[in-house]
């Protein structure tokens, strides 16, 4: 089998099972990403919270997810997750073991993981927001919402999109690990084409060239992003 043959869309080609893989990795990131986006604003409003109790679950979250290695974290909601779901069932009678879904607990093992980086990204971003403004706001006697919707939103936006950028490749990057969960995301597809085949360098070559691809598209809209938020707040500096 030649090598267009073999990374083709034909019948034996294996072209069409890398693009659907590589897209199974793009939605398990923005999945993971929209998690992290949840657990991080809350993670990262208890380690600004004036509670010390607040503070301490706040870092203990951040300490267990950035210091644990991520394998770890994802074996142990897999496996975890199945033994629990398993011990439910058979509590309504069902027999055998219960797997829980390799996207779903995959999405979400390195969503909290994300969550954890994503929280120190928005404490930084709040903590950059001018108290100035701030204070002004509160003396002209602005109300929360509309103080948080003019000033605080969309400074936090601007400080924190290029630490955001950071995360999205690090959860591209951690997606790979799910792959022993048995999920045909790009690097278990490029693991069972490599082994049917026995083209190891090629299909891994062309697996990491993939995660380069969606690297650099991803590394320019997140410039773009960060380009357009840059004007769009010195326009509104400037208006004001």
């Amino acid at each position: 089998m030649d090598l267009i043959e073999t990374l083709g869309f034909g019948s034996e080609g294996w072209g069409g099972a890398l693009l659907l893989a590589a897209l199974m990795t793009v939605v398990l990131t923005l999945a993971a990403l929209a998690i992290g986006a949840v657990f991080g604003a809350f993670v990262a409003a208890a380690k600004l919270s004036r509670y010390r109790t607040a503070r301490v679950v706040g870092d203990l979250y951040t300490t267990v997810f950035r210091g644990v290695p991520e394998l770890l974290v994802i074996y142990l909601f897999y496996f975890g997750g199945s033994t629990l779901v398993t011990t439910i069932g058979q509590w309504f009678g069902a027999d055998g073991f219960i797997g829980v879904p390799p996207f779903a607990i995959g999405a979400f093992a390195v969503g909290m993981i994300s969550g954890a980086y994503q929280a120190e990204v928005y404490r930084a971003a709040v903590l950059a927001v001018s108290r100035g403004e701030l204070e002004a706001a509160r003396a002209m006697g602005m109300p929360t919402f509309t103080m948080a919707r003019r000033i605080l939103i969309p400074q936090v936006l601007r400080f924190a999109l290029p630490g955001i950028g950071n995360v999205w490749q690090l959860s591209l990057k951690d997606s790979a690990l799910i792959s022993v969960t048995g999920l045909a995301e790009l690097l278990r597809t490029s693991q069972v084409a490599a082994g049917s085949t026995h083209n190891y360098f090629l299909f891994f070559v062309v697996g990491g060239a993939l995660y380069l691809l969606m690297t650099s598209v991803s590394n320019r809209i997140f410039n773009r992003a960060e380009a357009h938020v840059g004007r769009s707040f010195r326009r509104n500096f400037a208006r004001n």
